[in-house]
């Protein structure tokens, strides 16, 4: 079997003053993120330059490495990596020239923007650099078309409609602030330095896939791809140049909507939906394989619209808890913002899964949340670790993808699991900290008959009714022996919620004097159903505290059906 050609990669390093010529045409594919460098960056690149420049030597300076996708001897040159800074240099040089006053330096510094038009041979003026569609008539008008700053700068945000263009005048302005301080002269020689001695390493090769393997191993200056950048480019690029533009804007949109970080964790979500099985060898690896391949390299259509688009709106759902039709969506938004305040989101490929497949089914989710959630408190209490918990997902999204739906048996808690959960329950619930505010919360919604119980307030504390370290002549030591302190302390029956943090001379008061400056509060700590309850009490014995836990408890019992 003869093996692929391999595309020929060429990597060297090239003078600024020959990389905005006629041999390099850049180009912002529409698919990569939008220029996003801020001032930070921007004038710490300025202070780079100005710093090699003051060190008087002839050395060469290194602004690092692009990686582009060009033909050899062809000057096309599509940018997988080092738009960042071919942008701002472009910004950068746009400056330098606004604020030359002669014209002939002006001239010079304006052929590294923009191709000069040559009548002769009938060709127009062309821009070395050409942004995304989206931002490419801004940075044409502003940036590559002379004497446009002083007029950039003083934009409103509303003469904006991009966050990339916002960004490409905030940093001509911290530019031009910098550079109008600087002498004529000063800034010649920053622009010859820039030109004769400043190089980037061009890696080009023809084949995109090959380019981006090649970014994968490069450590580059500026803001990192991510794996859903990469995995952009190669579904936006199966797409037909007809329609590439608009699918690459709802990609966009999609990304800006659910943000950047989220948006990378939905790839793992879809990916374990998908395969089914736990991830080995990373997502870059496994995407493609498992998911990406199916639609490759005819139907890029076909992922956004079926999978990519479907999930992302199933997750802002998950996010913003928002179903706003009342009635059965209200429980629906109760038990995503329940879910949410778990330590873990090894659950969200299985809720993404039904706010998918069952997104117009309210009365369906309310149950299925339910059950997922139970088995999720369940894993929180008996402090399952990730392996089995991961399985046990994998394993319901099998059965749910077999059409088992809401009667998965991976769903169902065992005997054994069950009384494990309980014993948990029962125990010193305080010392496991992820626990202890999730069943206090899960209490207290159920106490004040509020499924919500995400509760606004900035803290919320867990804390003892019968302190940890009472004072030997207060009354708690009259009150309990030292056995039975140390049996209930950290228990269910003794602890409640506060919207405060911590008084550690507070918590060791006497009952009556706890209730009354610590307990009850004009900051609303009284609020908490747990707190309320306490309040009710005139006093506070190991009675008192074993009846409330076996309340408690059996709230619980009944709620997650674990007797």
């Amino acid at each position: 079997m003869s093996q692929p050609k391999l595309k020929p990669i060429e990597a060297g390093e090239v003078q600024l003053g020959k990389l905005f010529t006629a041999e390099y045409d850049f180009a912002i594919p529409d698919y990569q993120r939008p220029y996003s460098w801020g001032s930070d960056e921007t004038l710490q690149l300025l202070d780079d330059l100005q710093g090699s420049l003051d060190s008087d030597t002839d050395e060469p300076y290194f602004l690092g490495s692009i990686v582009l996708v060009k033909e050899k001897g062809q000057p096309a040159a599509e940018v997988i990596d080092g738009q960042q800074r071919l942008t701002t240099l472009t910004i950068l040089l746009a400056v330098l020239r606004d604020l030359a006053t002669d014209a002939s330096l002006r001239n010079d510094i304006h052929r590294f923007i923009e191709e000069p038009e040559v009548l002769w041979d009938s060709r127009p003026a062309r821009a070395r650099l050409r942004l995304r569609e989206r931002d490419a008539k801004f940075f044409r008008e502003h940036i590559q078309t002379i004497g446009r700053i002083k007029t950039l700068v003083e934009l409103s945000d509303n003469q904006t409609t991009t966050d990339a263009q916002r960004a490409i005048r905030d940093n001509s302005a911290a530019l031009y602030s910098r550079l109008s301080a600087l002498t004529e002269a000063e800034r010649t020689k920053l622009f010859v330095m820039m030109a004769s001695r400043t190089f980037i390493v061009v890696v080009s090769t023809p084949d995109l896939n090959s380019a981006y393997r090649i970014f994968s191993v490069m450590n580059a200056r500026g803001l990192p791809l991510t794996p859903p950048d990469i995995f952009k480019s190669q579904i936006i690029g199966a797409i037909a140049e007809t329609d590439r533009a608009d699918y690459a804007d709802l990609w966009e949109d999609l990304e800006e909507d659910l943000g950047r970080d989220e948006f990378g964790d939905l790839f793992l979500y879809i990916r374990m939906i998908v395969s089914k099985a736990r991830a080995v060898r990373g997502l870059l690896t496994e995407f493609p394989e498992q998911v990406l391949n199916a639609y490759l390299p005819a139907n890029g259509k076909g992922f956004v619209d079926d999978v990519l688009e479907p999930y992302a709106l199933a997750d802002q759902r998950l996010v913003n808890q928002d179903f706003d039709a009342g009635g059965v969506w209200d429980k629906v938004n109760d038990w995503l913002k329940r879910l949410s305040q778990l330590d873990n989101d090894d659950w969200r490929p299985v809720a993404l899964w039904a706010l998918k497949n069952h997104r117009d089914d309210g009365a369906f989710l309310d149950q299925f949340l339910r059950k997922l959630e139970r088995l999720a408190a369940s894993f929180l209490l008996r402090r399952v670790y990730t392996t089995p918990r991961v399985q046990r997902y994998l394993d319901l999204l099998k059965q749910l993808d077999d059409g088992e739906g809401l009667a998965s048996s991976a769903f169902e808690l065992s005997e054994e699991e069950k009384a494990e959960t309980k014993s948990r329950l029962g125990g010193e619930i305080y010392l496991v900290n992820p626990v202890r505010k999730y069943v206090l919360l899960r209490l207290d919604s159920l106490i004040a008959a509020n499924p919500g119980a995400t509760y606004a307030h900035k803290v919320i504390t867990v804390e003892h009714v019968l302190p940890q370290n009472p004072k030997a002549e207060s009354q708690w030591i009259s009150d309990f022996t030292d056995e039975q302190r140390l049996d209930w302390t950290h228990k269910l029956g003794n602890l409640v919620l506060l919207n405060r943090t911590k008084n550690s001379e507070a918590q060791n008061y006497d009952f009556d004097v706890k209730k009354a400056k610590y307990f009850t509060s004009t900051k609303g700590a009284a609020l908490f159903a747990l707190t309320t309850q306490v309040l009710g009490y005139e006093s506070w014995t190991p009675d008192v505290v074993e009846k409330r836990q076996g309340e408690l408890l059996q709230r619980l019992i009944e709620e997650w059906d674990l007797s």
